[in-house]
């Protein structure tokens, strides 16, 4: 999990160096928690969890979650709305370094007609989640630009039937579903009212080496090289305790860990160290 998500954010910052224009202040984004199986998915508005670059419409201006202006070329958002909105940059699905490196260009060019700004909230409106949502129908309705679009919002009755949704979407190559409490207001920073939900497998593995430990971990094991019943070989550091990385599982021995799916190269996303297998 560390290794997939430092790749993901070192690219992040690398492309960020490339070049935005600094804005005049960070975007008051609402971001999500992990879901848990303790709410009542019937009070949530339900969508596919995009992987995409976040991005606020201010009505003159794409921002990025960190501040900086997108140089987005000017036919873009020509026909956006003159309200804010919430997104993702977005291409496809296992398209994310790839709209990465397209919105991260210091200069306007081309590679943005493969864009489209994917909307799923109106932060500025002081009304419930379902209450923007309306307003969001209303916006798109006059919206006549090829690049903005509306993110499906639905409703489920229960965890089974949002479970089955979850499959079907990652099946599909979707990275998961996002869960929006009906009465939530937006509001700035994580909040149990926005949930995140992804899939979660588990899988055994053969323990083949060690990575060494850095900083707090330094002369202990960083991570542990597994090669699973596939013949696939990966890393995995994260859930190791500190007692596990002083005295890690032997060579040779089998362990359990949990993952979210595969990378595009068809490794286990995420994963995560459990136990040893007795």
């Amino acid at each position: 999990m560390f290794f997939t998500m430092y790749f993901r954010w070192s690219l992040l910052l690398f492309c960020c160096a490339l070049g935005f224009a600094q804005a005049a202040e960070k975007p008051d984004l609402m971001h999500g928690k992990t879901y848990s199986s303790a709410i009542n998915p019937d009070l949530y508005w339900v969508s596919e969890k995009l992987d995409g670059v976040r991005a606020r419409w201010d009505g003159d201006k794409l921002i990025s979650r960190g501040g900086q202006v997108f140089a987005a070329p000017p036919w873009f958002s020509a026909d956006f709305p003159d309200v804010a909105l919430d997104g993702e940059l977005w291409i496809k699905r296992g398209h994310y370094a790839q709209t990465l490196s397209v919105v991260s260009q210091k200069q306007a060019h081309e590679g943005w007609k493969e864009i489209k700004l994917m909307v799923f909230d109106l932060p500025r409106h002081k009304g419930s989640f379902t209450q923007r949502l309306q307003v969001l129908s209303q916006v798109f309705q006059a919206n006549t630009s090829p690049y903005l679009a509306l993110i499906k919002q639905f409703r489920v009755q229960d965890e089974a039937e949002l479970m089955k949704n979850l499959q079907q979407v990652t099946r599909q190559g979707g990275e998961g579903l996002m869960l929006h409490h009906q009465d939530a207001l937006y509001i700035q920073g994580r909040t149990a009212d926005l949930l995140k939900l992804k899939p979660v497998q588990e899988g055994v593995a053969i323990v083949i080496d060690y990575k060494p430990g850095k900083g707090k971990f330094q002369g202990m094991v960083g991570s542990l090289k597994l090669r699973d019943k596939q013949g696939r070989e990966f890393y995995v550091g994260s859930g190791l305790s500190d007692q596990q990385r002083k005295h890690a599982p032997p060579i040779s021995s089998m362990v359990r860990f949990k993952y979210q799916g595969l990378t595009k190269n068809g490794l286990p996303r995420f994963p995560v160290f459990l136990e040893i297998v007795k």
